[in-house]
């Protein structure tokens, strides 16, 4: 539906995304629209197009998909346009008498002709000036907006482009719109390389080849964890992305100088110049910090026998060892499944630290993976993000490499989990002297973040390793542990006369449906005299009738069918839902009406939470740590239902009971790391809903999809610089 008319009032508008709520008069035909709008003002003339939509709470809405602007044609729509704000120095008043004088072309006027404004008393040259740089600057800003909408980019994203580029928006579109991926957040290159074509830019055109190349790099980060790739993916994903000869990729990868390239084990490994920059400062610091550690001057021996008397805790050799190796080195790494006595080795470092007057912090890379390991160790735990202070994008962080954290030791606990990008951030942070433990379980899946931390840094063999294998947790107390680490074996899981270990064999779609269904309900809840609330569904797929997106949606109807609801993309939000933030985000604010910290920025992925509140095109989501966030516009993109979550997503979070879904999916899914990593989510149970022979398949299958990093090559490379300046002392 379309409608042409003026806006009579506007009742609400958002100034960071668009989102307005106004009063519309379509000739007598008043109604509500609600959508992203530009800046518009009262008595603005706009052609609308998009359809009634009945909203629970504010009854019916014309719910905007466009929005184009329209010269006012009467002299009331004029007097009211240029008395409307928009126009500095012009009211009411003086609105009249120009269009008194005028007429209908008063607008005609004032584009073609400003200057004879000044036959109009009470316009002098000032207000000339002043009437002429208003109009110029409305002008500009809308022959951008509506420029931009000619080749389908949404109000939303056109408002965003032109607070970048003002004036010179169109003149960058029409040379090079690919600069948008760099330049302006939530624009990828699917989105600039549409601009571009539609514009007129060759598809063959360097800069398009260019992002193309860039694109493949950095997709392959995004999609799969990799930090590099080998130069010939490259220049093969860059031909099957731009549909181009070979030949015109390499002629511009050639010449390419925001990629670096270094060559591991005889192959090239190309990479952006903010990875590479990232990885070598990882492994720069970390070399040092092994060269530089300060003389140990601690009896861990004594001080460990102080510990067991202290804790009424033996500790094994290993466990020793393990602490040991934090006294007497710069880095230590920590690895091992559940239950092989990883919080009682943290508790130990800084109950041993705190004896000699000296401080150790511990984080982790995300809230709920901070907070288990708070409450494992008694001791305080943060973010990474909070502990380094760090508040948006691009922002310095509080602590780093000017403003080191005042630490003598820091303790990362599921450092598989983080990012190159937030661990380079965090090691520029700790002080020359200070000690690193890195702790996490090797065989879990590789991190869904970019880069593989745990693994590089095990592999190079230059950073003191201790394996902890003996399980302390025992069976006869739950088979949750004991099946985690037969499952680690390649055995299969003893569910016969186990409490809190089940398997329930189904092959049909719909009973698997069901089953999950009836457990999550009532099954569960009852047996374990818990909510549904404490249960979380575990998929290893995204799509599917029993992956991630379907089983989230039967979920939601099964357990909140009612609550104000916000449709976003096909998604419906409602009060009540559990949802979960999928992109680290430091610019969002939040909240908190408890605790020390009150407000702040920055959601991270794997966060989840509650929606407290549905109001006006945005919700209000809580998470579990008492942050409270609003989304609205874009910001929506980046929550999702979490009623059932990936496998991958679910890592460095513990649940009370999990059900994992397996189903007859692809092989490369269904792995032992996979089903391991999901068994070690849970803290009182597990239910396993699928079939035997597919959960056998999975036990046995050990493949595991190539990641291509540079840390460990750049380790070795940082140790073969620092050996040759300094010897190998």
């Amino acid at each position: 539906m379309i409608y042409t008319g003026k806006v009579d009032e506007i009742i609400y508008t958002n100034e960071e995304n668009g989102y307005t709520v106004l009063v519309f008069d379509a000739d007598s035909d008043i109604f509500v629209a609600v959508g992203i709008f530009p800046p518009v003002t009262e008595g603005e003339m706009l052609k609308i197009e998009g359809e009634f939509k009945e909203n629970k709470k504010y009854g019916e809405q014309f719910v905007v998909n466009e929005v184009n602007f329209v010269m006012p044609e009467d002299e009331y729509g004029i007097v009211r346009y240029l008395s409307s704000g928009l126009f500095k120095g012009i009211g009411e008043r003086l609105a009249k008498d120009i269009v008194e004088k005028f007429g209908t072309k008063t607008l005609e006027i004032i584009e073609n002709n400003p200057d004879k404004l000044r036959e109009v008393n009470g316009i002098g040259k000032k207000k000339l000036a002043e009437i002429k740089a208003c109009y110029e600057e409305t002008r500009r800003m809308k022959e951008s907006i509506l420029f931009l909408q000619k080749y389908d980019v949404t109000m939303n994203l056109a408002l965003k482009i032109y607070r970048k580029y003002g004036e010179s928006t169109v003149d960058m579109m029409k040379m090079n719109p690919y600069i948008l991926i760099n330049d302006v957040e939530g624009v990828g290159f699917v989105t600039a390389d549409r601009i571009a074509l539609k514009i007129g830019i060759k598809p063959d055109s360097k800069f398009r080849i260019s992002a193309g190349i860039m694109q493949t790099v950095i997709e392959s980060g995004v999609r799969a964890g990799h930090t590099c790739l080998p130069e010939e993916e490259v220049i093969e994903g860059a031909r099957k992305l731009l549909q181009l000869d070979k030949s015109l990729i390499e002629n511009v990868y050639y010449g390419m100088n925001d990629l670096r390239k270094e060559t591991v084990d005889g192959q090239i490994l190309v990479t952006t110049s903010v990875n590479y920059h990232a990885e070598n400062g990882i492994a720069a610091k970390l070399v040092k910090l092994n060269m530089t550690v300060r003389k140990n001057d601690v009896d861990v021996a004594t001080e460990l026998e102080i510990f067991e008397r202290q804790t009424d805790i033996i500790l094994d050799d290993n466990q020793r060892k393990a602490i040991k190796s934090v006294f007497d080195n710069g880095v230590t790494v920590i690895t091992g499944g559940p239950g092989t006595g990883k919080t009682t080795i943290i508790k130990g470092i800084v109950r041993i630290l705190e004896n000699r007057g000296k401080r150790a912090i511990l984080c982790a890379p995300t809230g709920r993976a901070s907070k288990r390991m708070m409450e494992a160790t008694g001791v305080e735990a943060k973010t990474i993000h909070r502990l380094l202070g760090i508040d948006g994008i691009g922002k310095t962080a509080s602590y780093n490499e000017g403003s080191p954290l005042p630490c003598d030791a820091l303790i990362i606990d599921e450092i598989s989990m983080a990012d190159i990008y937030i661990f380079s951030a965090l090691v520029k942070a700790i002080p020359l002297g200070a000690r690193l433990v890195l702790v996490g379980d090797k065989d879990q899946l590789p991190s869904v973040a970019c880069g593989n931390i745990l693994s590089d840094v095990i592999n190079s063999k230059i950073i003191n390793t201790v394996f902890l294998t003996e399980v302390y947790r025992q069976a006869s107390y739950s088979m949750i542990v004991e099946n985690a680490h037969r499952i680690n074996r390649g055995e299969m899981p003893i569910v016969k006369n186990a409490k809190d270990f089940f398997l329930s064999s189904k092959s049909n779609i719909k009973e698997i449906q069901n089953d999950v269904l009836s457990m999550i309900q009532t099954r569960i809840p009852s047996y374990m005299n818990i909510t549904s609330a404490d249960v979380q569904v575990l998929s290893p797929i995204k799509r599917t009738e029993i992956g991630v997106e379907y089983l989230n949606g039967l979920l939601q109807e099964a357990l909140n069918s009612d609550g104000e609801e916000l449709v976003h993309k096909d998604i419906k939000f409602r009060t009540g839902d559990r949802v979960m933030q999928t992109v680290n985000n430091y610019q969002l604010e939040w909240r908190r009406i408890k605790g020390s910290e009150r407000q702040g920025t920055g959601v991270f992925n794997g966060d989840i939470g509650v929606v407290s509140e549905v109001s006006k095109g945005k919700l209000t989501v809580e998470y579990d740590d008492g942050r409270k966030v609003n989304y609205e516009g874009s910001a929506l993109d980046e929550l999702s239902l979490a009623y059932c979550i990936s496998v991958h997503k679910s890592q460095g979070s513990e649940f009370p009971v999990v059900i994992l879904v397996l189903g007859r999916s692809s092989p490369m899914l269904l792995t032992r790391n996979l089903v391991y990593t999901a068994v070690t989510r849970a803290k009182k149970m597990v239910v396993i809903i699928g079939e035997e022979s597919v959960l056998k398949y999975a036990v046995g299958n050990t493949y595991t999809a190539k990641r291509y990093s540079l840390l460990r090559h750049l380790l070795l490379k940082n140790r073969g610089k620092a050996e040759l300046l300094w010897g190998n002392e």
